[in-house]
């Protein structure tokens, strides 16, 4: 009997230390997902840059704030070179300079961007969703961190476009 209560007792443990690992998952993809293409508690940035042209995203209010498509630009820089990171793959060299990641926008660019920035994040998503519980572990606070970023530059193309009157308040969060 005292073998079986071991036995329930170590298997009991190893549940709530599998669930503890979904639920953290769970939550690292709600984050991202909600950054990204989901609509919860803020506007994701998909939406924020839905519908906005080359022209547009080029925008600058003339205070020294940076265009949406600065913006965007900023976060396809980062969450590239994340992704990359997390897939062990070598990212290009960079110089350490932030004001960089912001100033190689460029309006031909603008379809690209939006297009790779959607492909990166979706494929952040999946690899978080193939995640051992090792690599989860290993990047939590990393994603934790991916996603209030997002959210932060997500809300200033969204403040950009309004002081543009290119933001449609339909696409807000209600």
């Amino acid at each position: 009997m005292k073998k079986l209560f071991c036995t329930i007792t170590v298997l009991a443990a190893l549940c709530a230390m599998a669930q503890e690992t979904v639920s953290t998952k769970a939550v690292l993809l709600e984050q991202l997902k909600s950054t990204h293409n989901v609509k919860n508690w803020f506007v994701p940035v998909n939406t924020a840059l839905e519908g906005l042209t080359a022209e547009k995203a080029s925008w600058k209010d003339g205070s020294g704030n940076h265009s949406a498509g600065q913006l965007a630009y900023h976060l396809l820089f980062w969450n590239e070179r994340q992704l990359k990171d997390f897939k062990g793959e070598k990212n290009d060299a960079f110089s350490g300079n932030n004001e960089e990641t912001f100033e190689k926008f460029d309006q031909k660019q603008w379809n690209d961007i939006v297009k790779r920035l959607d492909q990166v994040l979706t494929d952040i998503e999946n690899l978080v969703e193939t995640a051992t519980d090792d690599q989860l572990k290993k990047w939590s606070s990393t994603i934790a961190n991916i996603s209030a970023h997002n959210a932060y530059h997500s809300g200033q193309i969204i403040f950009v476009r309004k002081l543009q009157g290119s933001w449609d308040a339909e696409k807000g969060v209600k």
